[in-house]
């Protein structure tokens, strides 16, 4: 999964010391800086700063100053976090969770997407030499300070050491060569990365944790370290940085996180932040449970999806909740198909060879994707509030490839790529070569209405073509099992989260020996010559250091998966959300969505 930053982002501006360009990853006047909220909202500002006090080097918000006090209570599908260690999250619900716990050296401005310091006071950039310059006096929730110390475990014990999920490792890795990091004093740590890396910088947005709170984990390998904070995890005991902390945890209930009150950023008035006492997730079953909720008045934000929008549009005036249109969805949705043609330690094939020579045929990869009607998908579940989705980069990315149009919905085009293949339709059944019925499993997280309704029209659409469907959608834990576990899958239906501003980011997913290669887990030296060669790009593309050179590297592994079809983009939903207008500090971004400001938020 394309690694889901923390989302308190801050601007910082005072310290930043820059020796060579770093910006040039993002080319002036891009998509990110000039899109335009509908509502004009007012702009997140700029301008926060570092101010010592008494010895700590705190970081000064310019925000209006608001009220302590009082609770946000929002939602999260599903079944709740399935771990709070940060290096181990492989869900969205986990991640954004242990993101409120822990933050990163390093963070991405909310309007800008431009790098700024977070743990981190200052950074200076000579060559491959990052220097990081950490807050002084600042301390984790124990007492213990944040020093040098966290940072250099974090990376040399977890990182390098591919501990928990090891996403972070693979796009740290240079030709096979992890930086090189060194304790310059209790407060600076040195990066020396093995070639000019671009998009390095930003993966050091990864959590820092605390040494003497997870060593003893770490120490005992990888399955002590897996099992380490889970949710049930007594939060007296947790020891974290973040602006909120654990304080109670109900399985399939809900998830309450309370104000830090040593954290290390403060207000105008030089009073730490957050506002808020508490922070409230209610853990649903489905999506129409959270409008339930929504409507009862017991959550305060609400993601509406497109059947809602304009009922919720028509009563704002005259309710106690405003809507922001965000843009484009930052994530992707797609089918991923299993390409794998191995077999497990029982010797038994991952999936069944009849399969494999369906899924390994690049033309049958590519009637399915004529087979889709996306326009209907658009208009009947996403009620008009998307677009039609043909790239492995989203809508919004500054490395988006322009020139992939895409095609309508062609059943009949379809059949004819089938018929070319070898496969025969008989009285309505599609059979191949060797006289095999056409029959899969697909699969997708059960609770997320939207991917049910997306599976059964999937269903409809191959079905249409002779091929016969078996929809089954599953607990999302099972889910994730069987696609980097056990692999006994044929399609899927998913979603990833991304940055619409580093394609790196996504190295795990495409390159050969990512941890969520999901269409080709583990393949080895056992692949198609079109990933060898998505392999080689996301090496190259890594090692160029302007937005105009990488572009065109870039673009080439978009037309790759396009042409090639291992994944088959659906569409882009646009992001619309509801929040109450008790809310302050609320200042929406196409970049970072509503909540990325937590800390800031109060009620008025």
């Amino acid at each position: 999964m394309k690694k889901i930053f923390s989302i308190i982002l801050i601007l910082v501006f005072a310290g930043i010391v820059l020796k060579s360009c770093i910006r040039a990853d993002i080319p002036s006047g891009c998509d990110i800086k000039n899109t335009k909220l509908t509502d004009n909202s007012v702009q997140y500002p700029e301008g926060q700063k570092n101010v010592t006090i008494n010895g700590v080097d705190y970081l000064q918000t310019q925000a209006p100053v608001g009220k302590f006090g009082g609770k946000i209570v929002i939602s999260t599908i599903g079944e709740g976090p399935k771990t709070l260690n940060p290096c181990s999250t492989k869900d969205a619900t986990s991640s954004s969770m242990a993101g409120l716990l822990y933050d990163g050296l390093v963070t991405t401005n909310p309007v800008t997407g431009e790098v700024e310091p977070l743990l981190a006071k200052s950074f200076e950039i000579n060559g491959n030499d990052y220097i990081i310059h950490l807050r002084k006096g600042i301390k984790w929730t124990d007492g213990n300070p944040i020093t040098a110390d966290d940072v250099i475990y974090t990376y040399k014990e977890i990182v390098f050491k591919g501990l928990g999920n090891p996403s972070a490792m693979d796009a740290m890795t240079v030709e096979g060569k992890l930086p090189e990091l060194v304790k310059l004093d209790d407060y600076t740590v040195k990066y020396t990365t093995y070639k000019p890396f671009a998009p390095f910088l930003r993966q050091l947005s990864y959590p820092i944790v605390p040494k003497h709170y997870f060593k003893p984990y770490s120490d005992k390998g990888a399955k002590s370290f897996d099992t380490f904070l889970s949710p049930n995890t007594n939060p007296e005991k947790i020891v974290s940085s973040g602006a909120f902390k654990l304080k109670e945890y109900v399985a399939a209930q809900r998830v309450i996180f309370e104000r830090n009150p040593n954290y290390y950023k403060i207000n105008l008035e030089n009073k730490q932040l957050p506002y808020l006492d508490r922070l409230v997730y209610l853990i649903v079953g489905d999506t129409n449970n959270e409008i339930l909720k929504f409507e009862a008045k017991e959550i305060d934000a609400l993601s509406l999806r497109g059947d809602n929008v304009a009922r919720y549009k028509e009563r704002e005036d005259n309710s106690d909740y405003k809507v922001y249109n965000l843009g484009a969805d930052t994530g992707t949705m797609f089918i991923a198909i299993n390409l794998n043609d191995r077999k497990n330690a029982q010797g038994k094939y991952y999936v069944e060879p009849k399969k494999q020579r369906w899924f390994r045929n690049k033309e049958f990869r590519r009637a399915i994707d004529w087979a889709i009607d996306r326009k209907s998908m658009v208009q009947n579940i996403a009620f008009g509030v998307a677009k039609p989705l043909f790239t492995s980069e989203s809508l919004n990315s500054i490395y988006l490839n322009k020139k992939i149009k895409g095609h309508n919905y062609d059943s009949n085009k379809a059949r004819e790529i089938l018929k070319k293949a070898g496969f025969n339709n008989k009285n309505g059944i599609l059979y191949d070569n060797d006289g095999y019925k056409v029959e899969f499993d697909l699969y997708t997280n059960a609770g997320n209405l939207e991917r049910e309704s997306i599976g059964v029209m999937i269903k409809q659409d191959l079905e249409d073509l002779g091929m016969k469907v078996n929809f089954k959608p599953i607990e999302f834990n099972s889910l994730v099992n069987k696609l980097t576990n056990t692999y006994d899958w044929d399609m899927v239906i998913m979603g990833l989260t991304g940055s619409p501003l580093e394609p790196h980011d996504g190295k795990n997913v495409w390159t050969s020996t990512g941890s969520l290669h999901l269409f080709n887990m583990g393949a080895g030296e056992n692949i198609y010559p079109w990933e060898k060669e998505l392999d080689e790009i996301f090496e190259r593309g890594a090692l160029k250091l302007s937005f105009e050179e990488r572009k065109p590297i870039y673009d080439r592994y978009q037309e790759i998966i396009s042409e090639e079809n291992p994944i088959i983009y659906l569409y882009s939903p646009i992001r619309i959300t509801a929040i109450r207008k008790k809310f302050g500090n609320i200042f929406p971004t196409p970049l970072s969505g509503l909540l990325y400001n937590l800390d800031e938020i109060y009620i008025k």
